[in-house]
């Protein structure tokens, strides 16, 4: 189990990660984060690029699971519905079970597996212990929560490494 912060890579958005880059790394599972990167925080429905996103990754041999630590459900089951994804709600991130069993589910390892998420320490931290590929995104939107702005601030060294890395 490894224990590091560093993102492998750090992209702008979800949409700039390409499906042919990650099946020529041999990755066949994409495990995503909801809010803040997929989605803004409370929008109930995929954007039609998010949607052609998603076809594009199916194109390439890459599956689309959502991993989310959403203490809503009911949102998670609703937006992955729409988006014909299966998801897990309530993961646990940065514990590595969530990773488990969405891996377990799909029959994929850890080998072939990664996930984008736009927080150090639930996402990147729980990616990297569970031995997948740890991809970051910048977050959609900061406003509306306090808290966000303090927490990213501290994750922003972190970031830049990852930025740097890649």
């Amino acid at each position: 189990m490894s224990f590091s912060l560093l993102p492998h890579r750090v992209y702008n958005s979800v949409l700039d990660i390409q499906g042919g880059e990650l099946a020529a790394a041999g990755i066949t599972l994409l495990l995503a984060d909801l809010d803040n990167t997929l989605t803004r925080y409370a929008v109930q429905e995929p954007t039609p690029e998010l949607r052609q996103w998603k076809a594009s990754l199916e194109a390439a041999g890459v599956d689309l699971f959502l991993l989310s630590n959403s203490r809503k459900p009911m949102r998670v089951e609703r937006f992955a519905q729409s988006l014909g994804v299966p998801y897990l709600g309530r993961a646990g991130k940065p514990g590595t079970a969530g990773f488990r069993r969405a891996m377990e589910q799909m029959g994929r390892t850890p080998s072939r597996t990664a996930m984008v998420g736009d927080q150090i320490f639930t996402d990147i931290l729980g990616a990297r212990r569970a031995g997948v590929l740890a991809l970051m995104v910048e977050p959609i939107e900061l406003k509306g929560n306090p808290g966000r702005y303090l927490r990213y601030a501290v994750e922003e060294p972190f970031r830049a490494l990852g930025r740097r890395r890649g």
